[in-house]
């Protein structure tokens, strides 16, 4: 929940000019709601995308306060977040909710990129590849192989959300190996290889080189280093140097 619409706009031009250059990596940038159709126009002929940070799963009808599916298309937007740990902690997302949100997604043609991780508690507890089996599992409900393969995975292990800690790039790998497998196991080999798992936790241009080094991190969620356009920018990068 950051910028108003003049900042947005002026974040978002000077990204433009400072990552035109980058073809090989996928960049896209998920404003507060109020940002988007504004964004939207100011990224229109860049190789920058726009994407939402939630979305209700009804088309319309006597939801006061949500945003659709059919809205967020209309603004502009070609992603959204599902799931995110802190719409889960403070909002009550559950993920039967996300399930619902995903295939509504789909049915306008947006990728979902839907958020999956433990707290600090569950990790110390030794519960990270049970909360992802859940999260995943139950996320992914009677989700087919075609559309599996349209949405990206995020990890974004909680404890190291805007907490300045990081996994490290072997924490982050294992879990990342876990989701992969478990993606083999619902779907098969095919499509879980297909499906893009990024990191998000405290992703900084100082941990982005050895985090995007593991075999199974296909990109990142960038939280509070992207309000920043030096940052970001330098993180988007050095991505692009590792995927050459």
């Amino acid at each position: 929940m950051y910028k108003t619409i003049k900042d947005g706009q002026e974040l978002a031009v000077a990204l433009s000019r400072e990552l035109y250059k980058i073809e090989n990596v996928d960049i896209v940038v998920c404003p507060a709601y109020t940002l988007l159709a504004y964004l939207a126009d100011a990224l229109e002929t860049s190789n920058i995308a726009v994407g939402a940070q939630d979305l209700y799963w009804a088309d319309e009808g006597a939801y006061t306060g949500e945003v659709s599916g059919k809205m967020l298309k209309d603004a502009g937007c070609s992603f959204v977040i599902i799931g995110h740990s802190e719409r889960r902690q403070f909002f009550g997302e559950t993920n039967e909710s996300v399930n619902k949100k995903i295939k509504a997604a789909l049915g306008y043609d947006l990728t979902p990129i839907v958020c999956v991780g433990e707290s600090l508690k569950e990790r110390e507890a030794g519960q990270t590849f049970d909360v992802l089996k859940d999260h995943v599992q139950n996320g992914l409900a009677d989700i087919s192989e075609e559309e599996v393969t349209r949405l990206v995975i995020a990890y974004e292990p909680v404890w190291a959300i805007g907490t300045g800690k990081v996994a490290t790039p072997e924490q982050a790998q294992e879990a990342h190996k876990y989701i992969r497998d478990l993606l083999v196991k619902l779907y098969n080999k095919d499509v879980a290889s297909g499906i893009r798992i990024q990191y998000g936790g405290s992703v900084k241009p100082e941990n982005i080189v050895e985090l995007m080094k593991q075999p199974d991190l296909d990109g990142a969620l960038v939280g509070g280093a992207s309000l920043k356009v030096e940052s970001f920018s330098e993180i988007v990068k050095k991505a692009a140097e590792v995927y050459k």
